[in-house]
């Protein structure tokens, strides 16, 4: 059997990144939506977990981008 192997995203692969980008979309009741970058992943939980925290608030995302 064949072990299949892991797709590294280029995230991972580029060398000359020193740090990555996380951003937090926010998504509010009335449809609206807002986001927000950072470049720590601890910052940008920290900020998703607070603004969750708000009763106008629907539902918060963080993704890693380029």
């Amino acid at each position: 059997m064949k072990k299949k192997s892991k797709k590294s995203s280029r995230f991972h692969r580029d060398r000359r990144r020193k740090h990555r980008h996380w951003q937090v979309t926010v998504y509010y009741h009335d449809g609206e939506k807002f986001a927000r970058v950072y470049i720590d992943r601890e910052r940008a939980e920290h900020f998703a977990e607070r603004q969750k925290k708000s009763p106008v608030v629907k539902a918060t995302r963080i993704l890693e981008v380029d």
